[in-house]
């Protein structure tokens, strides 16, 4: 246990852990829009499953370290391109956010009424289900950022286990300010857009600095937040619409 007294074992400890929380944000905010489609009294249980899922599959996957690692060999070469399973996974795991957002976006600002009929109300399971298929998106990414930051397996659990507890505790607060301000929703949209393009463009072979895309997400928020501040009281605040808003 001498690892445990050794400095530069709580500075990968500290490092990983704010990382983590960091790549969490865009899972709160893709749990807290998809179970925002849910009755009031399913959302915070929603929440909450869908968060200790992703507990559950980080863990798992970190487990399964070597299996994580295994993906990086080429198993299908279409057009003369190399795929890993990992650029697979990255590949699909894009084209689903993008799908799921701009699918929301239109939802919320065109209606279902322009599709000729109404759309299908959310179930619990329904939910559910695509916020685990989120999950394992994202908890390749993160497991993919422990293992190139810390070299022991209790180092990367203790990182995933509080960053996750951190995501229960404010994953309330996070929810309820986004159903609050629908602007705040459609820039967290929008931001899933740009994390899906980012997980593309990963698949595909071509690296994409991470602290770019975080700046751009960054400084968006801080015009928004701008924004938000300075907008007049008696304004009429915009409202995007709700699978169970009446027509």
């Amino acid at each position: 246990m001498e690892w445990l007294a050794q400095p530069q074992t709580w500075m990968a400890f500290l490092t990983l852990t704010i990382l983590e929380i960091v790549l969490g944000i865009d899972n709160i905010v893709f749990i807290s829009i998809l179970a925002g489609k849910l009755p009031e009294s399913q959302r915070a249980k929603a929440r909450q499953i869908g968060l200790m899922l992703a507990l559950v599959t980080r863990i798992l996957l970190l487990l399964s370290i070597s299996w994580v690692m295994s993906l990086k060999a080429t198993l299908v070469e279409p057009f003369g391109h190399p795929f890993s399973g990992r650029d697979l996974i990255l590949l699909f795991g894009g084209l689903f956010l993008l799908y799921k957002a701009v699918k929301e976006i239109h939802g919320k600002l065109e209606g279902e009424e322009h599709h000729g009929k109404p759309g299908k109300a959310a179930t619990f399971s329904g939910v559910i289900a695509q916020i685990l298929v989120l999950d394992i998106v994202f908890s390749l990414d993160s497991v993919i950022t422990a293992v190139g930051m810390a070299d022991r397996i209790e180092i990367m659990v203790a990182a995933v286990v509080v960053s996750v507890g951190f995501m229960l505790a404010f994953a309330g607060p996070v929810s309820d300010f986004v159903e609050k301000h629908p602007t705040v929703k459609m820039l967290a949209l929008a931001f899933l857009v740009l994390i899906g393009v980012n997980l593309i463009t990963e698949g595909f072979g071509a690296h994409i600095e991470k602290g770019y895309t975080y700046f751009a997400m960054a400084f968006a928020t801080l015009v928004e937040m701008l924004n938000l501040r300075l907008k007049k009281a008696a304004a009429e605040p915009v409202k995007l619409r709700s699978p169970d808003a009446p027509t």
